[in-house]
Order: structure tokens, then sequence, then C-alpha cells
């Protein structure tokens, strides 16, 4: 569903060329100051066309309280934020009705929903949607206290050197993926339920929200297959649960154990690119030769740390308040 958390729970609606998406929080504590001002740096961050190989559409993303916010604080109710979309093309989609994209979801969303869904600029399953988790994540950031969450990209295209992948799909005229890692300090020991909603489950779980996503790992990830138990083992060093090393990237047990929290994802190319491929037109049952028009991120990668951050917040936002761990803010 449209929904996540148990109790700061996070629901996000809207579509990509739609009046507006946003976001509804319930269960946010009371008494939280907030402001326009403490989104604008997130929401910028996650903008495109304020870097190269982002795509050229701009909207102004000034978040617009609806509920729940009272003389730049929460009050406790459910909190409703909005985000326009006040630059959209729509004719871009109006002549690929019949062709979906490949890689996109237009086709998936055809067969579920019977061809009721807003398919301009792929609608509820656009990246558009993201600035809503970016919002939640600038709420669940300020609940974290000492808790510091920072994402950044490690590779483009399988280069370090960001940039020359960056260069090598713009040379082929295509678009790229990349490796994103998380990093969290200062949290606390003991978030996490097994089985089902351990700490890696729960972020997983939001973590695959964020559209492009393919692949996640924990400390050392899949290079702990190839390590013998005695290499990978954290040695605790003192009743703080601090480790020598942290394989284990911050959890054992499903349950964080006081370490830094580490972890990163793996981000497919962009699918909408302008090389041609084929595809289905489900008017004619026929394949054809496409190629995708409208404006268009070259590499993804690029504005997802801020979006990865955010989704991370809102689940230890959530687990810390399972815990009893956010004091009244009132």
């Amino acid at each position: 569903m449209n929904s996540f958390g148990r109790i700061f729970k996070v629901t996000i609606f809207g579509e990509s060329h739609g009046e507006s998406v946003g976001l509804n929080i319930d269960g946010c504590p009371a008494g939280l100051p907030l402001s326009v001002e403490d989104f604008l740096a997130d929401i910028e961050r996650r903008k495109g066309g304020t870097q190269k190989g982002t795509t050229p559409r701009k909207e102004d993303d000034l978040p617009i309280f609806k509920s729940g916010v009272f003389n730049n604080k929460t009050t406790g109710a459910p909190l409703t934020i909005l985000f326009e979309n006040k630059n959209t093309r729509s004719g871009d989609y109006e002549k690929q009705r019949a062709v979906p994209r490949p890689g996109h979801a237009d086709f998936v969303a055809h067969q579920k929903f019977g061809g009721h869904e807003d398919y301009r600029g792929g609608g509820h399953f656009s990246g558009r949607l993201t600035v809503s988790l970016v919002a939640a994540g600038v709420i669940a950031k300020k609940l974290l206290g000492d808790a510091k969450v920072t994402a950044s990209i490690l590779e483009i295209g399988g280069e370090k050197d960001l940039e020359k992948g960056l260069q090598n799909a713009i040379d082929h005229k295509d678009s790229i993926g990349g490796i994103v890692e998380c990093r969290v300090t200062g949290l606390p020991p003991g978030l996490g339920e097994p089985f089902f909603d351990s700490a890696e489950s729960l972020i997983s779980h939001a973590v695959f929200a964020i559209p492009a996503i393919r692949g996640i790992e924990f400390g050392t990830g899949f290079a702990a297959a190839r390590m013998y138990g005695s290499e990978h083992n954290d040695a605790i060093e003192d009743m703080t649960g601090k480790t020598r090393t942290n394989h284990a990237g911050g959890i054992v047990g499903g349950i964080t154990n006081g370490n830094e929290l580490v972890f990163r994802i793996a981000v497919k190319p962009t699918s909408s690119t302008p090389k041609e491929q084929q595809t289905l037109n489900w008017e004619t049952g026929e394949q054809e030769a496409f190629s995708v028009k409208g404006r268009h991120d070259l590499c993804i990668a690029l504005r997802v740390p801020v979006v990865l951050e955010a989704v991370t917040a809102m689940v230890l936002a959530d687990l810390l308040l399972l815990e009893q761990r956010i004091k009244r803010l009132v």
C-alpha cells in the first residue's frame, strides 16, 4: 500500500502530472518546531536541473502545510503537506499510450489497474513522489536527536570517479546507474524487532520503495560470503557495545548494536534512455522500435542520497518511538 510505519506512519499520494503530490504523517509528536525553511536544504538536494545528468524539469517544491502545524509547531494531529506540480508536459506521453516504455511500470500498471491508471510521467509510480519521502525524512531527522544520517554516491557506472562515469554515459548517449552508501552515527543499541521487523528488514522495505533500487547490502554485505567466521565476527570491546571492526554494519540479530549503521544500495540505470529499443504496442500486438522522449535523468543515482537518508530516518524514528526513546517535546 502507500503507507509505512507503525507509530510514525507515513502515507504518500499524488501523481507525476496531477495537481500535486504530498504526504500525511500520523503519529508525529506534538511540539516539534517545523517551518518551510526546515525543508529547503533537502528539497534542493533532490531537485533536478541543478546538476549535470539530472532532468531539466524544475519545480519550486515549497511545502504547503494543510494540517498538523500551528504557530510553527506540530500539533500532534495528522500532518499533511502538499507539493504542487507546476512544470508538466503531459503531451509528451499521449503518443506513447499504447507503447509501454521498457523498464518502466507502464505495462504492469495497465494490467493491474485495467487502464484506469494515470500514465502521464509514470503517474503514481513516478520518482516525482520521492519529494514526499524527502519531506517525511526532514521531519524524521528532527526526531532522531543525536543520531545523524548521511548518504553519498560511491560510484557511477562502475567508476569511483563520478564525473568519468557520468561522461561515459553521455558519450554513449545512454543512461547509467550507481551505488549509494548510507551511514548513521549516534544510534542506541536495541532498535529492531525479531524476526520480521528486524532493523535490516524495515530499512530494506523502505529502501525498495525508492524507484530504481535493485539491491542492498549491510556492512561487508556480499563480501561476507567469501570470509571466514573468525574474520567476519566483530569483537566487542566494552560495555557500550563498541566493536573492533564493523563487518555487521551496526546490526546483529536484526537489532542495532550501538555501532555505526552502514549499508549500500544499487541504483539501476534510468529506464528512460534516448537509445532506440524494442517494445510491445499493445494495440497492434506487435513489437516496434521505440525511443523515449521527454525530460529525464541521465543518472537517477545523483538524486538518490537525500531520498535514502529520508527513508532511513523514517524507519529509525518509528523504531525510536516504539522503544519510547523519543522524549516528549512539550
